[in-house]
């Protein structure tokens, strides 16, 4: 852009509020590394950044809303370049194809359009079909790796080379750049789609629930809350956290942030100090899910009887479904998921428990010794 004076680009997520901590840090950051921030001015309300001598732009946009992608509009100059990160999260072609046609128009001499679109190919989708397995001249396809990114320190390196050892298959697909083959998933029956939860929670059979997987450093945090319809047998995951270095006070905090302190929430059993210490800083009803043998697998077969429905701005968890597998001993799939890519789902888990309470019912009296 700086040495086209009349180019914009347009940097698109699939949800806008994820690009303020995403693009937007990073293209902050490439300036600061470039040694030419002086010559750029980055705001946040409106979300874009500014070459200052030429007065052309970045500007950022969520697919979330339409209406802002539809009707892109620049103050100098044509609008040239696109760029599409986590590109693998716009689910649906026609949602590319709306913005790949508001990119047209006649442009200087000199000046050309371009659509970039980066991603860690989870599974195969839409994306797989078009643009790598169809040849096509205006299409160029290209798959990178890690060794190929020249800012990363040896930290950085050194944790794809552990990921190689204990996490093949996640090495695959975020060290290596390959496509994930989704076989042998445990939750095959979801969707990903928009869907107001506050008209969901007025069925009848409808009931929230909330649950929590306790992370670190390693492992994130994870809450996951959602409504089931148990009539229509759907689960509804409208919302997600997902965060790593977590402090007990901060997941308290972040809970009350989103307003669901008043909720049922429940959390790993595994931790009952940490669920202690929530407690104990505001969020009263958080208690521990039950656990047991044969728990997992129970707790898989339940959700399995529900179809799930998850919104689109849920990233993390699309990312886990495409993902967690069932385990395999000598080439056949046995009754034990791969311990990987299942933080939300644990904790989706945890939030089942509400809907397995049940009062009582006795029927026998040798119950009562009578």
């Amino acid at each position: 852009m700086m040495k086209y004076p009349l180019a914009n680009t347009l940097v698109i997520r699939r949800v806008f509020n994820t690009l303020r901590q995403s693009c937007f840090q990073q293209l902050k950051w490439a300036t600061e590394r470039l040694g030419v921030s002086h010559l750029w001015k980055f705001t946040l309300s409106p979300l874009e950044a500014e070459y200052l001598p030429s007065g052309n732009k970045i500007i950022f946009r969520g697919l979330d809303n339409s209406m802002s992608i539809t009707s892109i509009t620049v103050d100098k100059g044509y609008l040239c370049w696109c760029w599409f990160e986590e590109f693998f999260q716009v689910e649906k072609e026609e949602d590319f194809n709306r913005v790949d046609m508001s990119i047209r128009g006649e442009l200087p001499e000199g000046y050309f359009k371009q659509i970039i679109c980066t991603f860690n190919p989870w599974a195969e989708n839409w994306i797989k079909k078009r643009f790598f397995d169809t040849e096509d001249d205006n299409v160029l396809a290209l798959t990178t790796n890690y060794k190929c990114n020249e800012w990363l320190s040896e930290d950085d390196i050194a944790l794809f080379e552990s990921m190689k050892v204990r996490n093949p298959r996640r090495y695959r697909i975020e060290g290596e750049g390959e496509f994930g083959i989704s076989e042998g998933l445990v939750y095959e029956n979801f969707v990903v789609q928009d869907f107001d939860y506050k008209e969901i929670s007025k069925r009848k059979s409808a009931e929230s629930i909330f649950g929590l997987d306790f992370g670190y450093v390693h492992d994130p945090t994870a809450l996951i809350c959602a409504i089931a319809d148990q009539e229509a047998k759907e689960l509804y995951i409208f919302d997600e956290h997902y965060q790593k270095a977590m402090v007990n006070s901060e997941i308290a905090s972040m809970i009350k942030y989103k307003g669901y302190a008043k909720e049922v929430i429940y959390a790993d059993c595994a931790e009952p100090k940490s669920i202690e210490e929530i407690k104990r800083a505001g969020i009263l009803r958080i208690q521990p899910a039950a656990k047991g043998k044969d728990s997992i697998l129970n707790g898989i077969q339940f959700i399995q009887d529900y179809k799930l429905i998850v919104h689109s701005k849920c990233e993390n968890t699309i990312i886990e479904l495409n993902n967690y597998c069932w385990d395999t001993k000598d080439g056949v799939a046995i009754n034990k998921p791969i311990d990987t890519y299942n933080h939300l789902l644990d904790a989706l888990r945890y939030a089942t428990c509400k809907l397995k309470k049940k009062p009582l019912m006795v029927t026998d009296k040798s119950f009562y010794n009578i």
